[in-house]
């Protein structure tokens, strides 16, 4: 039996950058960090030759072309695992809801089933793969930045260049700020899960006439990073967020709602600076930087919503288990 761990992501930066129609033309950039909130993927041998998988259902199948689930299939298809295994996903916090758990969990699995194997693979060959499948197989509307984080974890900038290749950098500052980072966050359940194809479809169809707030939205990734490396003021990311947020929501009508942007404002008006719904818009969460003397009162402002508590993972995919 082998269990591979893989994080969940919060991005903070520079989001609609890392799609294809902006980065093939001009490189994007991303800052994110990886959370203490993990999908976990068992893959063991099975008695017989065929296929048991366990997610949110289970399927029990003779050949890898009966599988419904298309990440398991293809992601299985991709290493070569074709009979005699059985695979079980389980994962912190729901599918849907923008922190990045497709491609978590396309990470996880890839992970697991090539230690299954005996094979080693790196955190560059795990995204690289979990890119393949999902958008170039698959032909899903999305983009590099998720594979990234959950394969290498942490707190880093990535950046897509042109030519379809990934920079990997970490993002280079003490323990106090990235504490004095995650202390200022707060994140809301807004319930329910949003399907992320649509709003980053139509994202795409408009990037062309949207490129300069993209341009924006890229640029304030260079602005955060010189906060965190330089030992800046952390308190300045809150207007950051606040203005990317504006910019993103710009570019299409369905990164947010009405509902969403009265709950920011009134917790804008309660103290928070800045802020974001993570992932492409919908439901999910909404992430909120606030000063911690100024969290109980936005804390009470939403207080009809979920909070829940996020803590910084240092360490991307990795296997957990090694067993008989």
């Amino acid at each position: 039996m082998f269990i591979s761990r893989t994080p969940f992501r919060v991005s903070l930066f520079g989001g609609g950058t890392d799609l294809p129609c902006f980065y093939s033309c001009e490189q994007g950039a991303v800052i994110s960090m990886t959370i203490n909130k993990y999908v976990f993927i068992t893959v063991s041998h099975r008695f017989d030759d065929s296929l048991r998988l366990s997610y949110s259902q289970t399927e029990i199948v003779n050949s890898l072309d009966e599988v419904r689930h298309p990440l398991f299939r293809e992601t299985m298809r991709y290493v070569g695992v074709k009979s005699g295994v059985e695979v079980t996903s389980i994962a912190d916090i729901p599918g849907g809801t923008g922190l990045g758990s497709s491609s978590s969990f396309t990470v996880a699995l890839l992970h697991a089933l090539y230690a299954h194997g005996g094979c080693y693979r790196t955190a560059r060959e795990l995204a690289e793969g979990a890119c393949h499948i999902e958008m170039d197989v698959l032909s899903e509307p999305i983009g590099k930045q998720d594979q990234y984080a959950a394969a290498f974890g942490g707190l880093r900038r990535y950046q897509f260049n042109p030519d379809g290749s990934v920079f990997v950098d970490p993002v280079i500052c003490s323990d106090q700020i990235k504490r004095d980072l995650v202390d200022r966050l707060l994140f809301f359940y807004l319930g329910g899960s949003r399907d992320a194809r649509s709003v980053l479809k139509k994202q795409c169809e408009s990037a062309i006439s949207k490129f300069e707030r993209l341009r924006t939205i890229r640029s304030l990734v260079e602005d955060c990073w010189r906060v965190l490396v330089n030992k800046g003021d952390v308190r300045r990311l809150g207007e950051l967020m606040h203005h990317a947020w504006t910019c993103k929501r710009a570019l299409a009508d369905n990164v947010s709602s009405a509902r969403i942007d009265e709950l920011y404002e009134r917790g804008r008006k309660a103290g928070a600076a800045g802020g974001k719904v993570l992932g492409a818009g919908g439901n999910g969460f909404l992430m909120l930087f606030c000063e911690p003397h100024l969290q109980n009162a936005v804390r009470n402002e939403l207080r009809e919503l979920r909070e829940v508590e996020f803590g910084l993972e240092p360490e991307g995919s990795k296997i957990i288990y090694v067993g008989n």
